[in-house]
């Protein structure tokens, strides 16, 4: 199959293992440089070194996936250069058979804005039932799992983000690797760091090779462990996300599930009532997470005014939005509070004066925390 290229035009080739040891570096280089697209597969030691970009951290994935024979596959397109708006998205994926799959992408923001709101970013919180935690160790990221429970189906899977903010220009990366292993607990404290090296390793790569100059974090040596929904405890108290978010009688609001404050691009605080019930959920979101989230709104008709067009307001009947202004030229935070508790007497009869103060708090604690300005609420 013969090599196809042209100004703005993708290209595509499928190679065999022999073939992969002398095209992928070629095909690297041609997609950086002219924003095209670059497709290989294979099952060699060379084609891991050189996925996803050459950003991939392939010792990392050794580790995880074993002394296997791996089938790789990646593909590099778009651009990150000085311009506003970015365009790169990479992709690579290494299966092990009878061990299991590490699937990684590398996102360049802010994307052109008719990008976001699509569903195609990575979010790193696939499941409401658990609490995405922090990586930390200076980096700016989080584990997040559909199910932390020793046994569960959702077990040995997770997925892991890092947010790179790059030194100039309000640009960032964005590196999610979703991880699934046969036989791994996350519940085993030893586990979860190797889940989240990965995407450290990736980023630290990715930074180098795309020039980003972020502030890095230094070597995971451990990681807390995703919050169920059963782990909620008195809001009074709280010492985490939920830090300074008050109670309310009138809404039942006593219990919190919380994770440690870190710098994150996604946190979350979930207000329950005395049984751990839900009520509320505070969530603040950073970086290309912020912007995906404004624009959902733009794509939902009959909200009136929303996110996407003032700082701060109020959607539906039980929801406020608050917005902080953020250094280096980074997006705009937005934070929100929404009824939790389905048809229940939160959403039925809200406690609006409540829910203004609750996001308040949560606002000024995590901006502060970011080094944003103080939050405009409403």
């Amino acid at each position: 199959m013969a090599l196809m290229t042209g100004p703005r035009s993708p290209f595509t080739q499928l190679v065999t293992r022999r073939q992969v040891r002398g095209i992928t570096a070629a095909a690297i280089v041609l997609a950086v440089l002219t924003g095209l697209v670059a497709w290989f597969a294979g099952s060699d030691d060379r084609a891991l070194d050189e996925a996803c970009g050459g950003a991939l951290a392939a010792d990392e994935v050794r580790t995880v996936l074993g002394d296997r024979e791996m089938d790789v596959t990646s593909s590099a397109q778009g651009t990150f250069g000085d311009g506003r708006d970015t365009s790169l998205a990479v992709r690579c994926e290494a299966i092990a058979e009878g061990r299991g799959r590490v699937r990684v992408t590398i996102a360049g923001a802010p994307r052109p804005r008719a990008e976001y709101g699509t569903g195609e970013l990575p979010t790193a919180v696939p499941a409401h039932d658990t609490l995405p935690v922090p990586i930390g160790h200076g980096w700016s990221g989080v584990l997040a799992t559909d199910n932390a429970r020793q046994g569960d189906p959702g077990d040995g899977k997770a997925t892991a983000a890092v947010l790179l903010d790059c030194a100039r220009g309000g640009r960032s990366l964005l590196i999610t690797v979703e991880t699934a292993l046969g036989g791994a607990t996350l519940d085993d404290p030893a586990t979860r760091p190797s889940f989240v090296r990965t995407a450290t390793a990736t980023a630290q790569r990715a930074d180098d090779r795309w020039g980003c100059g972020a502030r890095l974090g230094t070597p995971v040596r451990g990681v807390g462990l995703p919050v169920n929904k059963d782990e909620y405890e008195p809001l009074l108290g709280a010492t985490g996300t939920c830090a300074a978010v008050p109670t309310a009688a009138r809404s039942a609001v006593s219990t919190a599930r919380e994770t440690a404050r870190a710098r994150a691009p996604r946190e979350i605080c979930a207000l329950g009532a005395r049984d751990g019930a839900p009520r509320y959920r505070l969530d603040a979101y950073y970086g290309p997470y912020a912007e995906d989230a404004r624009a959902q709104y733009t794509r939902n008709d009959g909200e009136g005014v929303t996110p996407a067009e003032k700082p701060a307001g109020r959607l539906g009947q039980s929801a406020y939005w608050a917005g902080a202004d953020c250094p280096g030229g980074a997006p705009r935070a937005l934070y929100l509070i929404r009824a939790d508790d389905a048809d229940g007497e939160a959403r039925a009869r809200p406690d609006l004066g409540y829910e203004r103060t609750a996001l308040s708090a949560f606002a000024a604690r995590s901006a502060e925390d970011h080094g944003c300005a103080a939050p405009d609420t409403p």
